[in-house]
C-alpha cells in the first residue's frame, strides 16, 4: 500500500499545461548548444482559445445564467435540472442510445472533474483497473491515487493502416480473466488521435459483459472527427456493458475550455456515486458556467465542419514538417493531438522538452506523461494560428539536429 507521500509523489503535476515554470531549470545552462531560436512562442500543451476562439453564444448563454441569479448559481450538484432535460437529449441524439436526466447525468467541473468522480466510485484499494498505454496521463496517476493497480494495455497506433492498429485485445482478456474489473480508456485517443473501430468497440463490449467490468471510456474529441473517418460509440452497442460511463465535454472542439465544463452519463449507480463525490469535492460545477452548455451541439449552420477543416489543415502541414525531418509520427483520425517520435539525443528527453521552451519559445508535453514506453515522443495540441504552429514545428526539427547524438 503507498504512503500518502507516495501517492502525491506519482500525481507529478509540473508537466502540466501551465506548470511548466515551475520546473528548475537552471542546470541546463551547461547543456544548451547554439543561440535562442527567434519565433512567436506556441505553447502545444492545451489548444489556443484565441486562435479558435470559443462557439458563438457562449458568452450571451453565461450572461442569461448570471441573470437568473440564486437559481442558477446554486444548482443539484449534479447540475441544473432545465440543463440536464435539454443537454440528455442532444447527447442521446449523437450517442445513439437514451439517457435519463434524472438520473443517468451529471455535470462536472470540466472533463477532468468527470473522470475523477468516475474512477472515484470504482476504484478501492487493490481494485485492478486496465489502463490503455498509451493514453491520457490522468488515468493512470488516478488509479494510483485511489490505490488500485494499472494493468497496462498496449495500444498500436502506428501502423499506416488504421485497421491495424488498436488496443491489444488478448491482452486486455487476459487481464479480465485475472481479476481487472475496471477499463478505462479514451477513443479518441489522447495522444496519439487512435479512433477505436467498430470492431475494437463491439470486442470490448462483448469482453467487458462476459467479464462483468465497469467501462470508463473518454469521448472528449469524438465531435472532431477528420475526412473518411467513422466513429462507434460503446454505449449504442447492442451489448453495451451495464456498467460503462461515458465522459465528455465542449473544452476542446468548441474551445469552451475556460468554462470548465464537463458530463458523464451512464449507469445510474455509478453516476449517483459521482454525485456523492461531487457533493464534497467541488459542490457543483460552476454554476453561473453551466449555461454555456445551452450552446453545445447547437452551433450555427457549417461551424463544426468548418473548424474540423481548420484543423484538419494544420494537422497535414505538421506531419509535413515531422516527416520531412524523419520523425516517425502517425495521422490522428480526430483529435487535435499529435505524438512525434524523437530520435536518440545528446540530453534526456526531459530535458530536451526543457530545452525547446527556453531557446525555442516552444512548449510541448513530454511523452513519458501518456505511456511506460513513450519518453522518446512529445505530445502537441495543433489547436493553434496556423502559421505560428507550423513555424514552431519548424524550430523543433531544428533543436531535434542540434541535439542529436
Amino acid at each position: 500500500m503507498a504512503t500518502l507521500a507516495e501517492k502525491f509523489a506519482a500525481l507529478g503535476a509540473e508537466n502540466a499545461p501551465g506548470q511548466e515554470l515551475r520546473q528548475q531549470t537552471d542546470h541546463l545552462a551547461a547543456l544548451m548548444r547554439g543561440a535562442p531560436i527567434a519565433g512567436v512562442p506556441v505553447d502545444f500543451s492545451h489548444g489556443d482559445v484565441d486562435a479558435f476562439a470559443p462557439t458563438p453564444g457562449a458568452k450571451a448563454a453565461w450572461d442569461a445564467g448570471f441573470e437568473r441569479g440564486g437559481a442558477q448559481a446554486y444548482t443539484e450538484y449534479r447540475g441544473d435540472a432545465m440543463i440536464r432535460a435539454s443537454l440528455a437529449d442532444r447527447l442521446a441524439n449523437f450517442t445513439g442510445a437514451p439517457i435519463s436526466p434524472e438520473q443517468e447525468l451529471i455535470i462536472t467541473p470540466g472533463t477532468q472533474g468527470a473522470l475523477f468522480l468516475a474512477l472515484g466510485a470504482l476504484v478501492d484499494q487493490g481494485t485492478k483497473v486496465a489502463v490503455v498505454d498509451p493514453d491520457y496521463f490522468a488515468n493512470r496517476k488516478l488509479v494510483v491515487f485511489f490505490g488500485g493497480e494499472v494493468v497496462p494495455i498496449p495500444l498500436r497506433y502506428t501502423a499506416d493502416n488504421p485497421g491495424e492498429n488498436g488496443p491489444d485485445l488478448d491482452r486486455l482478456q487476459q487481464a479480465f480473466e485475472t481479476g481487472t474489473r475496471v477499463l478505462v480508456f479514451s477513443t479518441p485517443n489522447n495522444p496519439t488521435g487512435h479512433v477505436c473501430s467498430e470492431q475494437v468497440i463491439a470486442q470490448i463490449a462483448r469482453l467487458a459483459v462476459r467479464y462483468d467490468v465497469a467501462v470508463v471510456v473518454d469521448q472528449l474529441y469524438s465531435r472532431m472527427l477528420y475526412q473518411g473517418e467513422s466513429y462507434s460509440h460503446l454505449r449504442a452497442h447492442p451489448e453495451a456493458p451495464a456498467n460503462l460511463v461515458t465522459i465528455m465535454g465542449p473544452s476542446k472542439t468548441e474551445s469552451l475550455s475556460g468554462f470548465r465544463l464537463g458530463v458523464a452519463f451512464g449507469s445510474a449507480e455509478i453516476i449517483a456515486r459521482m454525485e456523492q463525490l461531487q457533493a464534497i469535492v467541488s459542490l457543483r460545477a460552476a454554476g453561473y458556467n453551466q449555461a454555456a452548455l445551452e450552446t453545445w451541439f447547437q452551433e450555427p449552420e457549417g461551424w463544426l465542419r468548418q473548424r474540423i477543416t481548420q484543423h484538419q489543415a494544420i494537422r497535414d502541414d505538421l506531419l509535413v514538417v515531422f516527416r520531412a525531418a524523419g520523425l516517425p509520427c502517425a495521422a490522428p483520425q480526430a483529435g487535435s493531438y499529435l505524438f512525434p517520435q524523437l530520435p536518440a539525443l545528446a540530453v534526456s528527453y526531459a530535458q530536451f522538452v526543457q530545452l525547446l521552451r527556453l531557446q525555442a519559445g516552444v512548449t510541448v508535453t513530454p511523452g513519458a506523461e501518456f505511456g511506460t514506453d513513450c519518453s522518446d515522443s512529445i505530445r502537441l495540441n495543433f489547436s493553434q494560428d496556423h502559421a505560428a504552429a507550423v513555424a514552431a514545428a519548424q524550430r523543433i526539427v531544428e533543436m531535434v539536429e542540434r541535439y542529436r547524438a
